[in-house]
């Protein structure tokens, strides 16, 4: 909810989510979190809750991979403290991965594969079942010959994930 360049960071990347050429937009957000809700008043995207607040990234994904339609295509993953992920990022990830069935996607960084990450349809039930932090990556490392990369500038690796990394986006701003 913190601003940068005017707004809360999570309507940045939501906004920004949904000018890339996305067929729909879904939204984890922790249980009971107004507040958050209220940020994205007024925008045309899902909203739905992950079963706790601190747990591993894989609770928030398998909350988004479970409230998908099941026909969807492919799923780019973009996480909103990524504040250095650009719309146009974003588009390039779904373009690289082709049409259906689309390829998998990962958006390099020098050498850390980080999101936005495009997902196919067909790896949806591997990711599932996958637990913790950095499941994203490991699936990439499990199928690497059947993935593409998107190269960034290792400066576009910025996230927020403490007091120190806000100041320092909200002075690279």
């Amino acid at each position: 909810l913190l601003p940068l360049e005017g707004e809360p960071v999570l309507r940045r990347a939501a906004t920004r989510a949904l000018a890339c050429g996305a067929s729909s937009v879904v939204v984890v957000l922790p249980p009971a979190a107004t507040a958050w809700r209220e940020a994205l008043s007024g925008l045309a995207v899902t909203c739905l809750e992950a079963p706790s607040i601190g747990g591993p990234v894989s609770d928030s994904l398998h909350t988004a991979i479970d409230g998908l339609d099941p026909a969807v295509d492919g799923v780019l993953v973009v996480l909103a403290d990524m504040v250095g992920v650009t719309t146009a990022m974003m588009s390039a990830a779904i373009a690289a991965g082709g049409t259906a069935p689309c390829r998998m996607v990962g958006s390099r960084y020098g050498q850390v594969i980080a999101p936005p990450l495009l997902f196919p349809q067909r790896f949806l039930t591997e990711l599932r079942t996958m637990e913790g932090d950095g499941v994203g990556r490991a699936l990439f490392a499990a199928h690497a010959a059947e993935a593409v990369h998107v190269d960034w500038p290792s400066s576009a690796l910025h996230d927020i994930d403490t007091p120190e990394d806000y100041q320092a986006a909200t002075l690279a701003r």
